[in-house]
């Protein structure tokens, strides 16, 4: 016990030092709060500038009320525009367009909307930056209300407002759960969502980490050194828990990022955007449950790719074997979407119960609608299990794989090892 201590002693600290990991713990953290504090900022002293409009109603009556319209999207909050000039019916619509494309390409001018003489015609709105979609979704709607008004004039029906008439529905959702129920904004879907690529990234990452740190001291000859005076199993050992030092440290940092960056984020809000900052609540039934899961899904996955780190002996071949153990983990994020749709359904209660899957799958279930008992006691155990074989078998190819150089074994051939006494 001893001697693996020392090595995960050694594992961690040579991890915590790498320039990777301090330059990678400090700045995910640093982008968040750059995010929040740059978008808030953006969102209060963004351009204000209005966007130059000028109208050219071939139909005739129709301007006007486009122009009312766009000034009552304005009040709302949305771009702010001017409009430059309205031309009713011109005698010489091609002449008028092309005057309006000189003023655009000689910036006097921003964009023009054609509205044609027969309204089952598209309009058209032409301008230089066709990729400013926050202006192109207020014209759009002006235009729809416009040609509403125009449609129920046309048979006899005049309406002030049409706006109120053509308004949609605002439709709640309540979410039932056996504590009682609570108004669903979009919550849910978002932790869930994270929580996916969280796990998958974190899983994928720090078993790569395991395996590279193996692969060093394989091809540095440092491996030969380390077995003459422990044995394989220790070894193995000792990197899967040191890195798993390495990994909860990083994470821990990140966690209490996050906890100061929600904690003051209505206080950044309120000096640069003037507006809420979004709570975020995660249960904590739900917290403890990811950590269950990713400690299986670390332990499980770290020993596989240690396996296949000290059965190479270059990063080439590395490469080409890691496949192994990433496809479960990619055959898990291919079916997030089957869990997300329903989560009690009989694919989804036996995708999330299959061990190299429920590290993702699992938490994704429990942070929408959390299962029965039975169905998490089931996926532990049989996750837990499955990793007790999953290192007794990498410590096998462990064993074999760091003092075998200059040949990149087969499947089969690893298999050959674990059957090794």
């Amino acid at each position: 016990m001893h001697k693996i201590w020392l090595i995960v002693k050694r594992e961690y600290i040579n991890g915590v030092k790498r320039k990777a990991f301090v330059v990678m713990t400090l700045l995910v953290p640093l982008l968040g709060i750059i995010s929040v504090v740059l978008v808030a900022f953006v969102s209060k002293h963004g351009s204000n500038q209005s966007l130059r409009l000028a109208i050219v109603d071939n139909a005739g009556g129709s301007a006007a009320s486009i122009a009312r319209n766009l000034s009552a999207v304005m009040a709302n909050g949305a771009h702010q525009f001017t409009i430059s000039e309205t031309l009713d019916r011109p005698a010489d619509p091609k002449g008028i367009e092309q005057q309006l494309r000189a003023s655009i390409n000689t910036g006097k001018l921003d964009a023009y909307l054609v509205i044609p003489k027969d309204l089952s015609h598209p309009f058209e709105l032409h301008m230089k930056n066709t990729g400013n979609f926050t202006a192109m979704a207020p014209v759009t709607a002006a235009v729809n209300q416009a040609l509403i008004e125009a449609r129920l004039r046309a048979r006899g029906i005049n309406v002030d407002n049409v706006s109120e008439i053509v308004r949609a529905a605002d439709l709640q959702v309540i979410r039932v759960t056996e504590s009682g129920e609570s108004v669903e904004r979009g919550q849910t879907f978002g932790v869930a969502i994270g929580l996916v690529i969280l796990l998958y990234m974190s899983l994928l990452m720090y078993g790569i980490l395991t395996m590279r740190s193996v692969l060093e001291e394989k091809t540095t000859r440092t491996m030969e050194v380390l077995v003459s005076s422990v044995q394989p199993i220790q070894l193995l050992a000792g990197k899967i828990l040191g890195v798993a030092g390495v990994a909860f440290t990083q994470f821990l940092i990140w966690v209490a990022s996050l906890v100061l960056l929600l904690t003051y984020g209505a206080f950044m809000a309120a000096i640069f955007g003037g507006g809420s900052f979004p709570a975020i609540h995660i249960p904590a039934s739900l917290l403890i449950w990811v950590i269950c899961y990713f400690v299986g899904g670390y332990f499980l996955y770290s020993s596989m790719f240690a396996a296949i780190g000290s059965a190479c002996s270059n990063e080439q071949d590395a490469g080409q074997l890691q496949w192994l153990a990433m496809g479960p983990l990619v055959f898990a994020m291919s079916f997030y979407w089957l869990v997300m749709i329903d989560s009690t359904s009989t694919p989804s209660l036996v995708l999330s119960e299959i061990p190299f899957l429920a590290p993702v799958l699992m938490p994704l279930r429990i942070s929408i609608q959390t299962p029965p008992a039975w169905q998490l006691a089931l996926s532990i155990a049989l996750l837990f299990g499955t990793i007790m074989g999953a290192v007794w078998a990498s410590a096998k190819v462990y064993r074999i794989g760091v003092l075998m150089y200059g040949k990149r074994p087969t499947l089969p051939e690893m298999l050959r090892w674990v059957r090794y006494s």
